[in-house]
């Protein structure tokens, strides 16, 4: 799966043009959804956009800057959610695409948060473990004056962890000289997090597979799997349907895959993985565009965005799609795919049990008390499995892609929030 690096220039233009394709697909939602024209015009930008320079001193006693965003989309339905990521190609374009979706995703689970992101643009792979801890303080100093426990509420995204989570709560709290546990979620649980976050995401799709498959009437040992990415959700939506009887028969990260027809030992590849930061020497190497287009009755794309395009759409032969990462298919692959009578569960639903433990960590945050693991399973299980209802009946009623339902939905759910105050129709 070795990809040439794009220059930089190319990273900003593509990710201007996945902002552009994001509110295409929300316009074209809308035409299929009960609201005000306000409410279309409210989501077509951010509320607020901040760019902040990031002096950081390292190791070796030089300096460098460092480039850091915080997008907040919308709060009409409860303070801004969404994660902080660091990564060398972070831009803003990106994390405006990013915090719409969060919008849109917290709309879907109906959870009282709207849409935020946020990111540092550096690579981590290059920092000791000092300086990434120094360059968290310093991203959330600068930020600080617009986040809150009431306010906006970052997470852990791509390469920030527990421990990244953990040392901006406490720089926040030294700034605002105060104990906000709530203003973070993601944190160890020593600290405040909750049990069930480490595994939410990939749970959470867990969740829906198990919906369709008491649709369908699947006998699990029937089923046959591949998994696109391989990292935390990855991992965990594998363990759970290996446990259950899936037959996982191909996985792939960012180096290289294995497939085996008669499906892999997913404890033994799990543990090599994390031993070695490499998937064992088993089956036959595959690569992950090959990867998605097996013969398999489920496909769950957990790696990056645009995998899944016109170019190659046809070729996917999975009946069922689940999208762990975000943006993983097109708009132009998600009619290919929804014309074939395959199912695509978006990524606003499939991977949003992370963001609805989030929600559980705030709440647990702000009442002082925290839950047995069995009561966050519980409380999540019931989450995705009547949001994937409700699309799921929304999507057979309009006879289109279930992700046109759930935009379709979260926009009605938005649309009743900002309309409650009025719109142009109430001064006629």
């Amino acid at each position: 799966m070795n990809m040439p690096v794009p220059i930089k220039e190319d990273m900003e233009q593509l990710a201007e043009d996945l902002f552009s394709r994001s509110i295409a697909r929300v316009q074209e939602a809308a035409r299929h959804a009960r609201i005000d024209p306000e409410t279309l015009l409210r989501m077509s930008a951010p509320r607020r956009t901040v760019e902040v320079s990031l002096p950081l001193r390292m190791d070796d006693g030089s300096l460098r800057m460092f480039r850091g965003y915080r997008v907040q989309y919308d709060d009409v339905r409860g303070p801004f959610k969404g994660g902080i990521r660091f990564h060398p190609q972070v831009d803003l374009a990106e994390v405006k695409s990013l915090a719409l979706w969060m919008a849109l995703k917290c709309a879907v689970v109906d959870i009282p948060f709207g849409g935020g992101k946020g990111g540092v643009e550096v690579d981590p792979h290059q920092l000791s473990l000092a300086e990434t801890e120094r360059l968290s303080r310093a991203y959330v100093r600068a930020i600080a004056d617009v986040i809150g426990v009431d306010r906006d509420v970052p997470a852990p995204d791509v390469y920030t962890n527990a421990r990244t989570m953990a040392w901006m709560a406490d720089e926040y709290s030294s700034v605002v000289r105060e104990h906000a546990p709530g203003v973070i979620t993601g944190k160890p649980v020593g600290r405040g997090g909750s049990l069930g976050r480490d595994d939410a995401t990939g749970r959470g799709g867990y969740y829906v597979l198990k919906e369709i498959e008491a649709q369908r009437t699947w006998k699990p040992g029937n089923v046959t799997v591949a998994i696109q990415g391989f990292g935390n959700a990855g991992q965990h939506i594998a363990k759970l349907l290996h446990k259950d009887g899936y037959k996982i028969v191909a996985v792939c990260d960012s180096r290289t895959g294995i497939h085996a027809k008669d499906g892999l030992d997913i404890p033994a590849v799990i543990e090599h993985k994390n031993e070695t930061r490499r998937l064992p020497d088993v089956g036959d190497t595959i690569d992950g565009s090959s990867l998605l287009e097996l013969d398999v009755d489920v496909l769950v794309p957990a790696a990056l965005e645009d995998q899944i395009t016109a170019e190659n759409a046809a070729n996917v032969k999975a009946e069922v799609l689940i999208e762990l990462a975000n943006g993983p298919t097109t708009g132009e692959a998600d009619a290919i795919l929804h014309e074939r009578g395959a199912l695509v569960v978006p990524d606003v639903l499939a991977n949003a049990g992370g963001v609805t433990v989030s929600w559980f960590e705030w709440l647990q945050n702000r009442a002082g008390t925290y839950w047995e693991l069995e009561e966050v399973h519980q409380r999540l299980r019931k989450t995705m499995q009547r949001q994937y209802r409700t699309l799921h009946a929304r999507m057979t009623e309009l006879d289109a892609p279930m992700r046109t339902a759930a935009y379709a939905v979260a926009l009605e759910r938005l649309d009743r929030a900002h309309s409650a105050t009025g719109t142009a129709t109430d001064y006629r």
